[in-house]
């Protein structure tokens, strides 16, 4: 079901998503080789109560963790284990917060260590397409239009979209419609309204777009075992345009990574 947001509802829902956001920014510099994602689960869950938030995915669906953590060939839904980090890895972190009510969720594919260049380019691409689809998120454009702007991009690169993933609408449940998939095509499918919220999510794979599922229930591989990136933003639509609730600006400043990526999407800057 499709609910539509309140300017001041929309509000509190930034709140919500500003605590997935400082979460991981919390988690960037912890990312590193020898690091284990069963204690960057743990640190997660204690910052995420600290700011008077529950963690969003603990319990969901019986999910027994606070992040989705998918190193490498897993795509999403990656369950955290004590294996260690190694160099080269990549990992997506994929975090949800609930706080007054409403759900923050939102994921970031990070480097640990010095990364190839092949795969440096999997993350820029798919990072890129996902600015390309929030720049369709505005009134009387559709869901397919933020998906043919991502599935263009992508496979303009050679890679493949995950077809059986998509993102979704945001509110006091997790899952909303609508459903927003990566793959489409222009003037297709629900057409956006003033206050809706969404969670875009490119998961885009180096290789095959086809995906399996390991025998736990969660994990997400992809099909020939090469590398997928995924990243995930929280967008309401504001005066008719994209408006970010979310941000990748404290991931950035932990890093020391300058960016204008978001400045577009954005009516005022995030104050750090």
């Amino acid at each position: 079901m499709i609910k539509i947001k309140t300017p001041e509802e929309i509000e509190l829902m930034r709140e919500s998503a500003l605590v997935v956001s400082k979460t991981l920014g919390m988690l960037a510099s912890e990312i590193k080789p020898g690091a284990n994602a069963l204690s960057l689960d743990k640190l997660a869950e204690e910052f995420i109560r600290e700011q008077g938030a529950e963690p969003g995915f603990l319990g969901m669906y019986d999910f027994p963790n606070t992040l989705n953590m998918s190193p490498n060939a897993q795509v999403v839904h990656g369950i955290p284990t004590g294996d260690p980090f190694k160099e080269g890895d990549i990992i997506s972190v994929d975090c949800g917060a609930l706080k007054n009510g409403f759900y923050g969720d939102h994921a970031y594919t990070f480097e640990v260590g010095e990364v190839a260049p092949e795969t440096q380019k999997l993350l820029r691409v798919t990072k890129e397409s996902l600015y390309l689809g929030i720049r369709e998120f505005k009134t009387n454009n559709r869901v397919g239009d933020v998906a043919y702007a991502i599935q263009n991009y992508c496979e303009s690169h050679g890679y493949g979209v995950v077809r059986e993933l998509v993102g979704h609408g945001l509110g006091t449940k997790l899952h909303e419609g609508p459903e927003m998939p990566n793959y489409g095509k222009r003037g297709r499918g629900k057409k956006f309204a003033e206050g809706l919220v969404v969670a875009i999510e490119p998961m885009i794979n180096m290789g095959t777009k086809r995906i399996k599922q390991l025998k736990d229930g969660w994990t997400i591989l992809t099909a020939d075992g090469q590398p997928s990136a995924h990243f995930e933003h929280n967008v309401a639509i504001v005066n008719g345009k994209p408006e970010l609730l979310s941000t990748f600006q404290y991931i950035y400043e932990a890093l020391g990574i300058e960016s204008n990526e978001e400045d577009e999407f954005r009516q005022e800057k995030i104050k750090l």
